[in-house]
């Protein structure tokens, strides 16, 4: 059992194991229409354990974060080639939102991003998620660009990022 990085109220914020990813693709299921296999969910704990973080009450996954490390163009330098953090999915089980733990799991993620010197973080977020576009807001990601038709119901998704240079010199 790995400890804990973090508590909110009752509930544990901690690092994801093996054994959570059933219960992981459970809340994706339940939460998201975007679905993954069991394969891409393992592939990315063993990339990047440490920002693949899972929220639980009474030994329940309630919410999980789960991010990547990528090269690619800056999204806030012209031809910059930078290493960025990806939240590539996160979610929070109805019945628990509106406890902070969204914005737990965000913040010990981008902790780990840091940790690993990357210099940005950026996600996509769907345009009609205004709950989400005002965590992100909030924890300081900026919209970047709209991404027309990304989703595959054809909705669109605001390309967010969040410069982690000045989080690194404080």
């Amino acid at each position: 059992m790995q400890a804990e990085l973090r508590k909110i109220g009752e509930y544990k914020i901690r690092r994801c194991e093996y054994k959570d990813i059933p219960s992981v693709i459970a809340s994706n299921m339940r939460n998201l229409p975007e679905n993954y296999s069991s394969y891409f969910f393992e592939s990315i704990l063993s990339e990047f354990p440490e920002a693949f973080l899972i929220a639980e009450l009474s030994n329940e996954v309630v919410g999980y974060i789960m991010c990547k490390i990528e090269f690619g163009f800056s999204n806030f330098k012209k031809l910059g080639f930078v290493k960025k953090g990806h939240v590539v999915s996160i979610a929070v089980n109805h019945e628990h939102r509106g406890k902070k733990i969204g914005k737990a799991l965000m913040e010990e993620s981008i902790s780990a991003m840091v940790a690993k010197k990357c210099d940005e973080v950026y996600l996509e977020v769907r345009i009609s998620n205004n709950i989400a576009i005002n965590l992100y807001n909030g924890l300081g990601f900026e919209i970047k660009s709209r991404l027309r038709g990304y989703y595959r119901d054809g909705e669109d998704a605001y390309l967010m990022a969040l410069d982690l240079k000045p989080i690194k010199s404080i």
